[in-house]
């Protein structure tokens, strides 16, 4: 952690909806006139699409089944950590960029599915935004978890993170069922212990829970509407945490626990709002003391 250099890391699962938390602090930072550098953790993946192919191909010929893009095998971990390090005691990095589609791939004339060249993180930023798989991983080598001031996790529960990611690969990125339902049980060994521990370690956890039938995600034709779900919102220190505020300005909210308290669905970027414009604050309030202490 570093009042100097704060860093944000928003962590969750393939298709558990941490883009749209991204497009909610990237409104709050042009509102507050924040200067970010902005981190895509599929940045950090070891191999590009082509090479992932080929790396998942040879896996299964030697009776490897989940070789998954969740491990530690096809990510740079230490690359991230060294990140997260070098940026909270000096502001600095290096990142590059994942192409997903020919859109984000034309200004760089390369294909989709391929990274751009490693690049210094633009000069003089207020913080740090990370949004990707990994932003909490501890392992027995590593403790990429303890760099974040702020560390959210997006958690649906299981079977709408499905659904989400079955509609988004479907629909958006034109995979089959059988495609998608395979990767999901190849991930499901790395899922377990690389991605679900992560959430021990978040400060925030946002978990979407469908009031509708999901019990089968396999079948459904559209993923729950924001109306169609609630959103419980745990702390890990609800110290300071103004709770009777959060549940005067958020209707039909109540607290489910302690250091709990659950909002409608389609008042989570709300919540987020209320929550983490503070947070956000005060963290631009230590580095302004910090920097004018030097």
């Amino acid at each position: 952690m570093s009042n100097r250099h704060p860093i944000i890391a928003i962590t969750g699962s393939s298709g558990a909806g941490t883009s749209s938390v991204t497009r909610t602090f990237a409104n709050i930072f042009r509102r507050e006139g924040i200067k970010a550098a902005i981190i895509e953790g599929d940045s950090f993946h070891r191999y590009d699409r082509k090479e992932m192919r080929s790396m998942q191909a040879e896996a299964e010929k030697a009776g490897n089944k989940h070789f998954s893009h969740f491990g530690p095998t096809t990510n740079l971990f230490s690359e991230l950590e060294q990140l997260f390090r070098s940026y909270s005691e000096s502001g600095v990095g290096r990142c590059r960029k994942y192409l997903h589609d020919a859109q984000e791939a034309a200004p760089y004339k390369q294909e989709p599915g391929t990274f751009t060249a490693w690049e210094d993180l633009p000069k003089d930023t207020d913080l740090l935004f990370y949004e990707g798989l990994h932003g909490a991983v501890v392992t027995e080598e590593l403790d990429i978890a303890r760099f974040p001031d702020l560390l959210i996790g997006v958690v649906p529960v299981i079977n709408l993170e499905w659904i989400q990611k079955l509609y988004r690969d479907k629909n958006v990125r034109g995979y089959s069922a059988e495609a998608v339902t395979d990767t999901i049980l190849r991930r499901m060994p790395d899922y377990v212990n690389y991605i679900c521990p992560q959430f021990t370690h978040t400060h925030v956890n946002f978990q979407r829970v469908p009031v509708v039938d999901t019990s089968n995600p396999f079948v459904a034709r559209d993923i729950p509407s924001a109306d169609e779900s609630i959103c419980v919102i745990r702390f890990a220190n609800p110290k300071g945490i103004d709770f009777p505020y959060l549940l005067n300005m958020i209707n039909d909210s109540w607290m489910s626990r302690a250091n709990t308290i659950v909002v409608p669905g389609g008042k989570m970027e709300l919540a987020m709002q209320l929550i983490f414009t503070p947070f956000i604050w005060r963290m631009m309030e230590r580095r302004k003391r910090e920097l004018g202490a030097l």
